[in-house]
């Protein structure tokens, strides 16, 4: 599990942009920018969607799932849908308490591909590979620390698991998992005492990492780091933290939990027809360690010509490599490990496939239904799996017209499949004559 902290700060941030208090002053010059608390989990999972989110160039194009712990708007800023739908993002799951929900439900059209969930503390939800379970809150929206569902916190569980506490006045320990790995624990108040709100200050803070300490909650390696930050906590927070050994750490910073740590590196491979792509894809995975094959490619017995080029590509695999024919993708990345290498070849027979098996070549509206569907499932196993993939696609729509509404439909539905595909990967090569090009992030070599 890899937790990435887009934001550590409290409503007003730290420095607050207002503030001339010593704490603002010694941020500003230390250079400490702290933009409201949110998290990003395995890439796929977003927790508060506040206004700061998405910001300083952070990708959220593999996000499938979306979390909210209240409706106070330093927590959710539900415009993050609209730039969602401009961007014509993938399907998404949006959960969080009723409020927060209902606030959230006039940003999108009737049409869009969202699904809302209601959530009360107790329930749980499946998120890609990880099982979310929320609980009460001592937190309100109504005002004061009454624990009535309007406020939620979340226990996250896959390869580690992961409690985020924020906003909470104290943690509802009866209801806590056995242990964790990483406790996401707000400190807004720090040294100001007496402030009577639903926040935690230095000594609540201290006495709720103790309790989690005595009940066993926190082995050894296990981690706490303060959120939720603001000017009321003192400049050597740090060091007054270190000392119940808890950590404070920059926005940005992403932290890796069990073994395997996040997802694996994920590589598109497009390029027209036969110009060297699968060769190329290939080649690369020849190079690495235990390799899974997935051929998407249908069975077409009565085509002499294309089971010949089934079983040239069956005989230029390595016998090591495990092949999967006839088979979604989603499936094979969701049982492999870290160390492995999924190839994928490839995403214009696997369109083909989703097409065939609904007979949807005519029915434009009900195949990109299809489509949105399995590439919600293909996106959420890319962002989770911690194999290395490497898929390969055509590139289509840069040569004739297509003659016919079903070839015009599929090239549509292609594009579409690689702009969404290619978003949710590392990198990206394009092969023109058998010559590789980086499009998108960094070249694979056979020893990457």
């Amino acid at each position: 599990m890899q937790v990435h902290l887009l934001g550590t700060g409290s409503a007003d941030r730290w420095p607050n942009p207002w503030c001339a208090c010593p704490q603002c002053a010694w941020a500003r010059g230390a250079g400490v920018h702290r933009g409201r608390t949110s998290a990003l989990v395995d890439r796929h999972l977003l927790i508060d969607p506040g206004p700061d989110v998405g910001s300083g160039g952070v990708d959220l194009t593999a996000v499938r799932t979306v979390l909210i712990t209240h409706d106070h708007p330093d927590h959710l800023d539900p415009a993050f849908l609209l730039a969602w739908s401009w961007a014509g993002g993938p399907p998404l799951t949006v959960a969080g308490p009723p409020e927060a929900i209902a606030r959230c439900r006039p940003w999108v059209g009737p049409d869009a591909p969202v699904r809302f969930v209601a959530l009360a503390p107790g329930d749980t939800l499946a998120a890609g590979s990880l099982e979310v379970r929320a609980l009460p809150a001592a937190h309100s929206t109504r005002g004061g620390a009454e624990q009535d569902g309007t406020a939620l916190l979340y226990d996250i569980s896959g390869q580690a698991r992961l409690l985020y506490a924020t906003d909470t006045a104290a943690l509802p320990h009866d209801d806590l998992a056995d242990r964790y790995d990483l406790v996401l624990l707000e400190l807004t108040f720090g040294s100001t005492l007496g402030h009577g709100t639903a926040h935690l200050d230095l000594p609540a803070f201290g006495h709720e990492v103790a309790r989690l300490r005595a009940d066993g909650r926190l082995p050894q390696g296990s981690q706490v780091v303060a959120v939720h930050l603001s000017h009321h906590n003192p400049v050597d927070l740090a060091e007054r933290l270190a000392g119940i050994g808890a950590r404070v750490l920059a926005d940005g910073t992403r932290i890796d939990l069990g073994s395997p740590s996040g997802p694996g590196r994920r590589l598109l491979v497009t390029g027209g027809a036969r110009s060297g792509k699968s060769a190329r894809a290939e080649a690369l995975a020849a190079s690495r360690g235990r390799v899974t094959y997935v051929a998407t490619a249908p069975d077409y017995p009565d085509d002499a010509e294309w089971s010949a080029r089934i079983a040239a590509h069956r005989q230029r695999r390595p016998a090591g490599w495990q092949v999967v024919e006839a088979i979604e993708p989603a499936a094979v990345l969701g049982s492999a490990r870290a160390g492995d290498t999924v190839l994928v070849d490839c995403l214009t027979l696997w369109l083909t496939t989703v097409l065939d098996r609904a007979g949807a070549w005519t029915e434009p509206a009900r195949a990109r239904e299809l489509l949105e569907s399995a590439l919600g499932e293909l996106h959420g196993a890319l962002a989770a799996t911690p194999a290395d993939v490497i898929l390969v696609t055509n590139e289509v729509g840069s040569g004739i017209v297509p003659a016919t509404g079903s070839g015009a439909l599929f090239r549509d539905l292609l594009g579409r499949v690689n702009a969404q595909v290619a978003g949710a990967c590392d990198d990206v090569e394009i092969v023109t004559c058998g010559i590789p090009q980086v499009l998108k992030g960094v070249p694979w070599t056979t020893s990457t």
